[in-house]
């Protein structure tokens, strides 16, 4: 629980900001696209620090390391809340992004060293509520203070619970003897951090985390911003990979990459955390945009997902000790899978109900793959790989997200351009239903008592509107298709894994 809420309050910070950046936009009198940077810099920021927590962690202590990034974090977050200007908001982000980047890893190899393999699927249970469940309180708390207070308290929010955190942790948690011994050894070889590999690393992750946020923004490959952040991450990949493979100490053990229990795991969190963060981000958008929502309705339309979520995080940990991880895994992306295409069922008319039903039944499989994933990543790892393990799957979570949003994204925006084509091909006076909808248009805006040549306008561009929206949920749903198509990928993946062994049993698969 202790680590757990530190964890809920950085994931937290991925989510809360993005139903605030309309309010954003208007207090630092900015444009909505420089108002995006204050979510792109924090990821930017938060996917960097990841690789090098590993290092850091087995070199200081985990629990100073801890210690450290929840006190940056906490004070960060307290700056953004009070930043007189864009600038130094965004500076702000940067800092917080740093201090929530070295929680989440350290927080998953805490939990993997303090439990023997067959708790670790309870241990992880509840931890999981705050990783899964933190996404989805975000938009809902965000809209909520925004609406009522101002967008400052979704920073300041932080301040209370980090004090918390920060007390719990130094008072409860302590380094096992093995990381004691690990970082005696680190200082008495001489170890050094891996300076050019972070680098590398670093560049690779920040570009590409731009590349993906600011993309569609940027109309791709139209900005020169996008061309050289796209060059950077080219470049740094092709030489970060023989440099990692062959330096004595990494800043990331890419051979974990290859090994096909871990491969299949880090791909599988890819997808999952692509899914989890573009619904998160484009359920409320859709009902603010075009349901008629307020930010805290929109918000509140995801909670009794999160609740169903937080309840299956501990039916799934109960259940966790007697299925194995590849099962429940491909049953959780098969109903993930279904409740993507029942979200193609779109049209205007729609209820409350039906959102909150859609985001119930995600909330039913996401524990499944979360849980399993979290568990099956660690089978076969040996306890120094442990913080590296942690390090590569919250990467994975982080750049799938951006990954899942960039890709909902263009296909938004792309598929509304063609489905606005294809419906003005009707929009044309010989078409009889064309005619018959501007009759009835105008009669109508006429007997609410304008003039026969107002209520022809006003008909028309209420024609316009319809085809925009119309068009508009073509494409939301051309979205669900493709974030269905995703995780039905996963269910292939999670069959490969090798069974996990429990307490004294031999592994089923083989290993």
């Amino acid at each position: 629980m202790v680590v757990a809420i530190a964890t809920f309050m950085e994931v937290l910070d991925t989510t809360i900001a993005n139903v605030a950046l309309r309010y954003i936009s208007g207090g630092l009198a900015v444009g909505p696209d420089e108002a995006a940077w204050v979510v792109t810099s924090y990821l930017v920021a938060n996917a960097i620090v990841l690789t090098a927590s590993s290092f850091l962690a087995k070199r200081y202590g985990r629990k100073a390391f801890f210690m450290a990034a929840i006190a940056l974090f906490t004070v960060s977050s307290v700056l953004c809340g009070f930043a007189w200007s864009l600038e130094s908001l965004l500076f702000f982000r940067v800092l917080q992004g740093l201090g929530g980047g070295g929680m989440a890893p350290l927080a998953q190899s805490i939990l993997a060293d303090s439990f023997p393999p067959e708790k670790r699927g309870q241990a992880f249970a509840l931890y999981g509520v705050a990783i899964v469940v933190a996404p989805v309180v975000g938009p809902t708390l965000g809209g909520w203070l925004s609406d009522q207070y101002s967008w400052h308290w979704c920073f300041l929010i932080n301040a209370p619970v980090g004090l918390i955190a920060l007390f719990l942790i130094w008072w409860l948690v302590q380094d096992p003897k093995s990381a004691i011994e690990e970082r005696k050894r680190l200082r008495r070889d001489g170890v050094r951090f891996d300076i050019v590999g972070f680098i590398l690393v670093a560049t690779f992750l920040g570009s590409l985390e731009v590349v993906l946020d600011e993309g569609q923004r940027k109309d791709w490959f139209g900005s020169n911003l996008i061309v050289v952040f796209a060059c950077l991450t080219v470049l740094s990949f092709v030489a970060m990979i023989p440099w990692e493979l062959n330096h004595k100490n990494p800043v990331i053990d890419l051979r974990l990459l290859g090994q096909r229990q871990f491969g299949s795991c880090f791909l599988v969190m890819l997808a999952t955390g692509a899914i989890l963060i573009a619904t998160t981000q484009f359920l409320p958008q859709l009902l603010q945009d075009y349901f008629g929502y307020t930010a805290t309705w929109a918000g509140l339309a995801l909670s009794p997902g999160g609740v169903v979520t937080c309840l299956m995080m501990f039916v799934i940990g109960r259940v966790s000790a007697y299925v194995q991880p590849k099962y429940l895994i491909a049953t959780g992306a098969t109903i993930i899978a279904f409740a993507m295409v029942d979200l193609t069922n779109l049209y205007g008319d729609l209820n409350f109900g039906f959102f909150v039903w859609s985001r119930i039944y995600i909330g039913i499989g996401l524990p499944m793959i979360f849980l399993s994933i979290t568990a099956a990543s660690y089978e076969g790892i040996t306890k120094d790989q442990t913080d590296q393990a942690s390090a590569l799957i919250n990467v994975a979570r982080n750049v799938g997200g951006s990954m899942g949003v960039s890709l909902a994204q263009n296909i938004l925006a792309y598929r509304q351009q063609f489905h606005t084509s294809r419906l003005v091909e009707h929009i044309v006076p010989s078409e009889p239903a064309y005619q018959e909808s501007l009759r009835a248009a105008t009669q109508f805006f006429s007997t609410r008592g304008a003039s026969m040549v107002d209520a022809q306008n006003q008909a028309i561009a209420w024609i316009g509107r319809q085809v925009q929206t119309q068009s508009a949920f073509l494409a939301y749903i051309d979205v669900f298709w493709a974030l269905a198509l995703v995780s039905a990928c996963a269910v292939p993946l999670a069959m490969i894994l090798k069974n996990v062994k429990r307490g004294g049993e031999a592994p089923a698969g083989g290993h």
